[in-house]
């Protein structure tokens, strides 16, 4: 069971960095779907696609996994709006096929990418106790 939740926290943290690459790579489709009420669509992408990249590596590393997933919960719920004006404007992504319905279906993604994150926010004793940080604070030198 530990080596199958470990297998998708690798997956979760190489798909969410690589979309956070993609915020970098080609921005226009992420700005394209930005609420038209937030300043700096633009800006708001860059920090977005940042904070993507280093939850996903932070995933990966046992002090900081339960913080990164913590993290990721908050973007999640941070990007939930542009995801709503995507579905209400019906805003097609090049690429992607266009039918409103599908960006209706995407919204409770999610609450899938949440509860996904969530698992990882739970201590893992095996992963504290191959810490560093745990181990200097149990023999502290």
């Amino acid at each position: 069971m530990k080596t199958q939740k470990e297998i998708w926290r690798v997956i979760l943290a190489v798909a969410i960095s690589v979309v956070g690459v993609l915020h970098f790579a080609v921005p226009a489709p992420f700005i394209k779907i930005m609420p038209p009420q937030l300043p700096y669509p633009e800006a708001l992408v860059y920090i977005s696609g940042f904070f993507e990249i280093l939850g996903g590596i932070g995933l990966l590393v046992p002090p900081v996994s339960r913080a990164a997933a913590w993290g990721l919960i908050a973007l999640f719920i941070a990007v939930f709006p542009a995801n709503i004006n995507q579905a209400i404007n019906s805003i097609p992504i090049e690429g992607i096929p266009h039918h409103p319905l599908l960006y209706w279906f995407r919204l409770p993604f999610q609450a899938v990418l949440i509860a996904w994150a969530w698992v990882y926010t739970k201590p893992d004793e095996r992963m504290e106790a191959n810490s560093v940080v745990s181990e200097r604070v149990q023999n502290p030198q």
